[in-house]
């Protein structure tokens, strides 16, 4: 597993994000972003998957879009990710874009190792993704989540499920009285991943800790 650090290495508050070859280029983006946004301090830290469809996937779906089917690689990837959260003096927070977002989301079901999830537009139209939702408990303190308005308008059957499966999303963890917070963001899903992701570990980051 390849890991990429920044911001201050001593800080209480330790951000975890998974990540693709593709937002790496807009790292230091995003945290400038992050820095701006909020003063707390912080360390984040970003995984790199090998393959974006297989391992932040919780279980085996078939494509939605191309030809390239889901894994189930989410569990063994959260696996790997769980030593770099041992430290009991610092806070933890799990976050990220699209797949890695849900991925963010579903760990929180999984364990009760992060405060807050920073979840940026996630693929909430994942299969049977908010069904798993509504049978687990989450363990996390505070939940960001966002969505582009333009996200749900796709002809893709599966993908527009999005905003009505976010809505829903959002619903439930209010009545299971979860600090949450939805924010809509102007355009499509492609649009500023690194400042709408920077928002979501800043929201985080305020909401539990100011």
């Amino acid at each position: 597993m390849r890991i990429y650090e920044y911001g201050e290495s001593n800080a209480k508050n330790v951000l975890l994000q998974p990540v693709g070859d593709h937002d790496l280029p807009a790292i230091e983006n995003e945290i400038r972003e992050i820095k701006r946004l909020t003063a707390q301090p912080f360390r984040l830290i970003a995984v790199k998957v090998e393959s974006w469809n297989d391992d932040l996937s919780p279980w085996c779906a078939p494509a939605v879009f191309g030809h390239e089917d889901f894994g189930d690689g989410a569990a063994a990837l959260l696996r790997e990710i769980m030593p770099l959260c041992e430290d009991a003096d610092r806070r933890y927070i799990i976050g990220g874009y699209s797949m890695a977002g849900l991925f963010a989301l579903w760990s929180a079901y999984r364990t009760d190792r992060f405060s807050g999830i920073a979840a940026a537009s996630p693929s909430l139209w994942f299969p049977k993704f908010l069904e798993y939702m509504q049978a687990h408990d989450l363990h996390s303190a505070a939940v960001y989540l966002s969505l582009g308005n333009r996200e749900e308008k796709t002809r893709n059957p599966v993908m527009s499920t999005v905003g009505d499966r976010m809505r829903a999303a959002y619903a439930l963890l209010q009545e299971k009285n979860v600090s949450c917070t939805l924010e809509w963001n102007s355009g499509g899903h492609f649009q500023q991943p690194d400042r709408r992701t920077a928002k979501a570990f800043a929201w985080v980051l305020e909401h539990l800790f100011c």
